[in-house]
């Protein structure tokens, strides 16, 4: 199975993106944070992710006769790398933009659900803006937003701080002409 079919199922999106962070967490509590899946599914998609190398077990304890698995996520498994996003069809990408999509609703859903919602409290937000950059401007801006999000993608949880899910999508609103692409640095 590839990455892209690893990846792009709905509930296996769901349990990779409540991974992130460099979490650890047992099926059972992954259908905490996933109640709206059915344990038996939820059981099926994390044996598919773990034998396809995206999740790893990090630790094991017996339960009531059973043994309970830790899992962690591989980052580097579970991302579909520029060579296979080429490859993808047209379809394949509206299919993992609407998974990508989807999981961000159901994201905000368990967030409004939770009741007692001020988003300007919790820090939520969500917004679109205009840019416009040449290709060279847009590799600048990256390169920069890296630096600053590295650090802060290191840190490890502690008193204090909050688990917050950042997500971007980036494209073009207008079709380039592609007579005025510069080449990539």
């Amino acid at each position: 199975m590839t990455a892209a079919d690893l990846l792009l199922h709905p509930v296996r999106l769901r349990v990779v993106q409540a991974l992130l962070g460099d979490r650890a967490l047992t099926t059972a509590q992954l259908g905490e944070e996933l109640p709206d899946v059915p344990t038996a599914t939820l059981y099926r998609q994390v044996g598919v992710l773990a034998d396809g190398g995206v999740l790893e077990v990090v630790g094991e304890r017996k339960v009531r006769g059973t043994v309970e698995r830790t899992f962690r996520l591989c980052t580097d498994a579970a991302s579909i790398g520029p060579a296979a996003a080429a490859a993808m069809t047209e379809e394949e990408h509206r299919r993992a933009f609407l998974t990508f999509v989807a999981g961000l609703l159901a994201d905000f859903d368990r967030y409004v659900d939770q009741g007692d919602v001020d988003l300007a409290r919790d820090l939520v937000g969500y917004r679109q803006a205009a840019l416009y950059l040449s290709d060279a401007e847009l590799h600048e801006l990256l390169r920069d937003l890296g630096d600053l999000l590295a650090p802060r993608l290191a840190n490890r949880p502690a008193p204090g701080r909050v688990r917050r899910l950042l997500t971007t999508v980036l494209m073009p609103a207008d079709r380039p002409d592609p007579s005025s692409r510069e080449e990539t640095p």
